[in-house]
Protein backbone atom coordinates (compact mmCIF):
# COMPACT_ATOMS: atom_id res chain seq x y z
CA UNK A 1 0.00 0.00 0.00
CA UNK A 2 1.27 3.12 -1.29
CA UNK A 3 -0.10 5.81 1.75
CA UNK A 4 -0.64 9.49 0.50
CA UNK A 5 1.14 12.29 2.38
CA UNK A 6 0.18 16.03 2.90
CA UNK A 7 1.53 18.02 -0.34
CA UNK A 8 -0.02 21.23 0.09
CA UNK A 9 -2.05 22.78 3.23
CA UNK A 10 -4.88 25.83 2.02
CA UNK A 11 -5.93 27.70 5.43
CA UNK A 12 -9.18 29.21 4.18
CA UNK A 13 -9.94 32.78 5.01
CA UNK A 14 -13.07 34.95 5.61
CA UNK A 15 -14.71 36.68 2.78
CA UNK A 16 -18.26 37.94 1.82
CA UNK A 17 -19.95 37.11 -1.18
CA UNK A 18 -23.40 37.42 -3.00
CA UNK A 19 -25.54 40.28 -1.45
CA UNK A 20 -23.59 40.04 1.56
CA UNK A 21 -22.84 36.29 2.84
CA UNK A 22 -19.84 35.61 5.37
CA UNK A 23 -17.80 32.46 4.50
CA UNK A 24 -15.05 30.88 4.45
CA UNK A 25 -13.59 30.86 1.09
CA UNK A 26 -10.53 27.68 1.06
CA UNK A 27 -10.38 27.15 -2.78
CA UNK A 28 -10.18 29.75 -5.46
CA UNK A 29 -8.11 31.06 -8.40
CA UNK A 30 -4.66 30.39 -7.01
CA UNK A 31 -5.36 26.64 -6.75
CA UNK A 32 -6.64 25.53 -9.12
CA UNK A 33 -4.17 24.03 -11.22
CA UNK A 34 -3.11 21.99 -8.09
CA UNK A 35 -6.45 21.11 -7.01
CA UNK A 36 -7.75 19.73 -10.51
CA UNK A 37 -10.76 18.80 -11.60
CA UNK A 38 -11.42 21.27 -8.36
CA UNK A 39 -12.03 24.62 -8.43
CA UNK A 40 -13.44 26.41 -5.58
CA UNK A 41 -14.78 25.03 -2.01
CA UNK A 42 -16.36 27.99 0.03
CA UNK A 43 -17.55 26.90 3.63
CA UNK A 44 -20.64 27.97 5.73
CA UNK A 45 -20.46 28.20 9.45
CA UNK A 46 -22.91 29.86 11.46
CA UNK A 47 -25.68 30.55 14.24
CA UNK A 48 -26.11 34.25 13.13
CA UNK A 49 -28.74 34.12 10.15
CA UNK A 50 -27.77 38.00 9.42
CA UNK A 51 -24.58 36.50 8.44
CA UNK A 52 -26.21 34.51 5.37
CA UNK A 53 -29.66 35.78 4.76
CA UNK A 54 -29.26 37.90 2.17
CA UNK A 55 -28.01 35.42 0.37
CA UNK A 56 -27.05 34.74 -3.22
CA UNK A 57 -29.62 36.44 -5.72
CA UNK A 58 -29.99 35.68 -9.50
CA UNK A 59 -26.71 35.03 -11.12
CA UNK A 60 -25.30 33.07 -14.12
CA UNK A 61 -23.24 30.10 -14.36
CA UNK A 62 -21.10 28.48 -17.01
CA UNK A 63 -18.87 25.54 -18.24
CA UNK A 64 -19.04 24.18 -14.39
CA UNK A 65 -21.06 21.68 -12.07
CA UNK A 66 -21.69 23.18 -8.14
CA UNK A 67 -22.20 20.95 -5.14
CA UNK A 68 -24.41 22.58 -2.21
CA UNK A 69 -24.13 20.26 0.57
CA UNK A 70 -25.77 20.82 3.86
CA UNK A 71 -25.10 19.12 7.29
CA UNK A 72 -27.49 21.62 9.29
CA UNK A 73 -29.26 24.46 7.39
CA UNK A 74 -31.93 25.26 4.30
CA UNK A 75 -31.73 26.54 1.34
CA UNK A 76 -34.22 28.10 -1.15
CA UNK A 77 -33.44 27.88 -4.58
CA UNK A 78 -35.05 28.55 -8.09
CA UNK A 79 -33.69 29.26 -11.57
CA UNK A 80 -34.14 30.64 -15.00
CA UNK A 81 -35.13 27.10 -16.28
CA UNK A 82 -38.18 27.28 -14.00
CA UNK A 83 -36.68 24.66 -11.32
CA UNK A 84 -37.42 25.50 -7.84
CA UNK A 85 -37.27 24.13 -4.56
CA UNK A 86 -35.48 23.44 -0.96
CA UNK A 87 -31.63 21.98 0.41
CA UNK A 88 -32.28 20.51 3.80
CA UNK A 89 -30.34 19.03 6.21
CA UNK A 90 -28.28 16.35 5.34
CA UNK A 91 -29.11 16.82 1.69
CA UNK A 92 -26.72 17.79 -1.77
CA UNK A 93 -27.56 19.54 -4.78
CA UNK A 94 -25.54 18.63 -7.75
CA UNK A 95 -25.83 21.36 -10.50
CA UNK A 96 -24.93 21.39 -13.95
CA UNK A 97 -24.50 24.88 -15.38
CA UNK A 98 -22.96 23.21 -18.52
CA UNK A 99 -23.92 25.82 -21.49
CA UNK A 100 -25.42 28.34 -19.15
CA UNK A 101 -28.13 28.88 -16.59
CA UNK A 102 -29.04 32.01 -14.21
CA UNK A 103 -30.01 30.64 -10.66
CA UNK A 104 -30.44 31.57 -6.76
CA UNK A 105 -29.53 30.33 -3.61
CA UNK A 106 -31.15 31.86 -0.58
CA UNK A 107 -30.29 30.61 2.94
CA UNK A 108 -33.21 30.81 5.43
CA UNK A 109 -32.97 31.56 9.40
CA UNK A 110 -31.92 28.66 11.02
CA UNK A 111 -30.42 27.73 14.39
CA UNK A 112 -27.25 27.07 12.74
CA UNK A 113 -25.87 26.43 8.98
CA UNK A 114 -23.14 24.25 8.57
CA UNK A 115 -22.02 22.90 4.64
CA UNK A 116 -19.85 23.59 2.09
CA UNK A 117 -20.23 24.25 -2.10
CA UNK A 118 -17.29 22.50 -4.19
CA UNK A 119 -17.06 23.87 -8.15
CA UNK A 120 -16.16 20.90 -10.06
CA UNK A 121 -14.76 21.50 -13.33
CA UNK A 122 -16.40 20.50 -16.43
CA UNK A 123 -14.17 18.88 -19.46
CA UNK A 124 -13.74 21.11 -22.28
CA UNK A 125 -15.99 18.49 -24.69
CA UNK A 126 -18.85 18.48 -21.98
CA UNK A 127 -18.74 22.94 -21.22
CA UNK A 128 -21.72 23.09 -23.62
CA UNK A 129 -24.17 20.58 -22.26
CA UNK A 130 -27.66 21.10 -21.50
CA UNK A 131 -27.84 22.47 -17.94
CA UNK A 132 -29.38 20.21 -15.15
CA UNK A 133 -29.89 19.84 -11.64
CA UNK A 134 -29.06 16.28 -9.48
CA UNK A 135 -31.05 16.60 -5.98
CA UNK A 136 -29.16 14.30 -3.71
CA UNK A 137 -31.65 13.26 -0.97
CA UNK A 138 -30.61 11.74 2.63
CA UNK A 139 -32.04 8.13 1.37
CA UNK A 140 -29.31 8.34 -1.56
CA UNK A 141 -26.34 8.85 0.58
CA UNK A 142 -25.13 6.03 1.26
CA UNK A 143 -24.03 5.65 5.36
CA UNK A 144 -21.74 3.25 6.82
CA UNK A 145 -20.53 3.18 10.60
CA UNK A 146 -17.18 1.75 11.53
CA UNK A 147 -15.59 1.71 15.19
CA UNK A 148 -15.57 5.59 16.15
CA UNK A 149 -16.50 6.70 12.80
CA UNK A 150 -19.76 7.51 10.39
CA UNK A 151 -18.87 7.89 7.11
CA UNK A 152 -21.68 9.40 4.40
CA UNK A 153 -21.12 8.54 0.78
CA UNK A 154 -22.44 11.89 -1.18
CA UNK A 155 -20.80 10.22 -4.26
CA UNK A 156 -19.25 7.15 -5.47
CA UNK A 157 -18.20 4.34 -3.12
CA UNK A 158 -16.54 4.06 0.12
CA UNK A 159 -16.01 -0.04 -0.06
CA UNK A 160 -19.03 -1.67 -0.64
CA UNK A 161 -20.94 1.58 -0.04
CA UNK A 162 -22.29 3.74 -2.99
CA UNK A 163 -24.08 7.23 -3.00
CA UNK A 164 -24.77 8.23 -6.62
CA UNK A 165 -22.98 8.24 -9.59
CA UNK A 166 -22.20 12.24 -10.81
CA UNK A 167 -23.32 12.98 -14.69
CA UNK A 168 -20.11 14.13 -15.94
CA UNK A 169 -16.88 13.97 -13.85
CA UNK A 170 -16.65 10.73 -12.05
CA UNK A 171 -16.05 12.09 -8.62
CA UNK A 172 -15.95 10.36 -4.59
CA UNK A 173 -17.16 12.83 -1.81
CA UNK A 174 -17.71 11.44 1.68
CA UNK A 175 -18.55 13.35 4.85
CA UNK A 176 -17.20 12.04 7.41
CA UNK A 177 -17.40 11.67 11.39
CA UNK A 178 -15.22 10.84 14.04
CA UNK A 179 -15.25 10.72 17.61
CA UNK A 180 -12.42 11.64 19.66
CA UNK A 181 -9.30 9.65 19.42
CA UNK A 182 -10.31 7.87 16.10
CA UNK A 183 -8.05 7.02 13.34
CA UNK A 184 -9.68 6.01 9.56
CA UNK A 185 -7.70 4.50 6.75
CA UNK A 186 -9.34 5.80 3.20
CA UNK A 187 -8.68 3.87 0.48
CA UNK A 188 -7.82 6.10 -2.65
CA UNK A 189 -7.45 5.55 -6.39
CA UNK A 190 -4.06 5.87 -7.33
CA UNK A 191 -3.36 9.49 -9.93
CA UNK A 192 -6.27 11.13 -9.04
CA UNK A 193 -6.42 14.55 -7.40
CA UNK A 194 -7.63 13.85 -3.72
CA UNK A 195 -8.11 16.06 -0.88
CA UNK A 196 -9.42 16.18 2.68
CA UNK A 197 -11.35 19.76 3.69
CA UNK A 198 -11.47 19.74 7.42
CA UNK A 199 -14.89 21.18 8.11
CA UNK A 200 -15.09 21.01 11.95
CA UNK A 201 -12.49 20.40 14.63
CA UNK A 202 -8.97 20.38 14.12
CA UNK A 203 -6.95 16.88 13.24
CA UNK A 204 -4.45 14.56 11.93
CA UNK A 205 -4.21 14.54 8.42
CA UNK A 206 -1.30 11.60 7.30
CA UNK A 207 0.29 12.42 10.36
CA UNK A 208 0.35 16.31 10.06
CA UNK A 209 -1.62 18.24 12.53
CA UNK A 210 -4.09 20.39 10.72
CA UNK A 211 -6.64 23.04 11.78
CA UNK A 212 -10.62 23.76 11.36
CA UNK A 213 -11.13 25.13 8.25
CA UNK A 214 -8.25 23.87 6.37
CA UNK A 215 -7.98 21.57 2.98
CA UNK A 216 -5.02 19.07 2.60
CA UNK A 217 -3.85 18.42 -0.84
CA UNK A 218 -2.82 15.30 -0.84
CA UNK A 219 0.32 13.66 -2.47
CA UNK A 220 0.06 10.30 -4.95
CA UNK A 221 -1.20 6.87 -3.74
CA UNK A 222 -3.74 4.34 -2.81
CA UNK A 223 -4.58 5.28 0.94
CA UNK A 224 -4.58 8.36 3.69
CA UNK A 225 -4.79 7.99 7.23
CA UNK A 226 -7.10 10.26 9.51
CA UNK A 227 -7.40 11.17 12.90
CA UNK A 228 -9.01 12.76 15.31
CA UNK A 229 -7.42 14.25 18.68
CA UNK A 230 -7.58 12.86 22.06
CA UNK A 231 -9.81 15.56 23.44
CA UNK A 232 -12.28 16.07 20.56
CA UNK A 233 -13.89 14.86 17.16
CA UNK A 234 -13.49 16.35 13.60
CA UNK A 235 -15.93 16.23 10.77
CA UNK A 236 -14.33 16.33 7.20
CA UNK A 237 -15.11 16.13 3.43
CA UNK A 238 -12.72 14.00 1.68
CA UNK A 239 -12.99 14.91 -2.57
CA UNK A 240 -11.28 12.99 -5.09
CA UNK A 241 -11.50 12.85 -8.92
CA UNK A 242 -9.28 12.53 -12.04
CA UNK A 243 -7.74 15.73 -13.45
CA UNK A 244 -8.86 17.21 -16.59
CA UNK A 245 -5.04 18.69 -17.32
CA UNK A 246 -6.85 21.41 -19.38
CA UNK A 247 -6.74 24.96 -19.56
CA UNK A 248 -8.15 26.98 -17.55
CA UNK A 249 -10.02 30.51 -17.64
CA UNK A 250 -11.92 31.66 -15.03
CA UNK A 251 -14.12 34.82 -14.78
CA UNK A 252 -16.73 35.29 -11.64
CA UNK A 253 -19.04 32.82 -12.06
CA UNK A 254 -18.23 31.42 -15.77
CA UNK A 255 -15.15 28.59 -16.27
CA UNK A 256 -13.76 27.97 -19.74
CA UNK A 257 -10.71 27.09 -21.45
CA UNK A 258 -9.85 30.21 -23.22
CA UNK A 259 -10.18 34.11 -23.00
CA UNK A 260 -11.92 33.70 -26.15
CA UNK A 261 -14.72 31.71 -24.75
CA UNK A 262 -14.98 33.22 -22.03
CA UNK A 263 -15.14 36.94 -23.90
CA UNK A 264 -18.06 35.26 -25.69
CA UNK A 265 -19.73 34.29 -22.72
CA UNK A 266 -19.89 37.34 -21.13
CA UNK A 267 -21.03 39.13 -24.54
CA UNK A 268 -23.86 36.85 -24.72
CA UNK A 269 -24.84 38.16 -20.94
CA UNK A 270 -24.77 41.31 -22.49
CA UNK A 271 -26.78 40.77 -25.44
CA UNK A 272 -29.49 38.72 -23.60
CA UNK A 273 -28.71 35.13 -24.92
CA UNK A 274 -26.77 33.78 -22.86
CA UNK A 275 -29.91 31.39 -21.96
CA UNK A 276 -30.49 29.13 -24.64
Amino acid sequence: MKERKVMKKIQGGAVVDGAGVHLVRVLGHDTIYDFDPFLMLDSFDSYNPDDYIKGFPMHPHRGIETITYLVEGEIDHEDSLGNKGKILSGQSQWMTAGRGILHQEMPQATSRVLGFQLWLNLPQKEKMTVPKYFDITSDMIGVIEEEGAVIRVIAGNYKDTYGVKPPHIDATLYDISLNSDCTINIPTKESETAFVFLLEGDGIVAGTEIRTKTAVLLSDGDTVTVASTQKEGMRFIFAMAKPLGEPISWGGPIVMNTEEELDKAFKELQEGIFIR
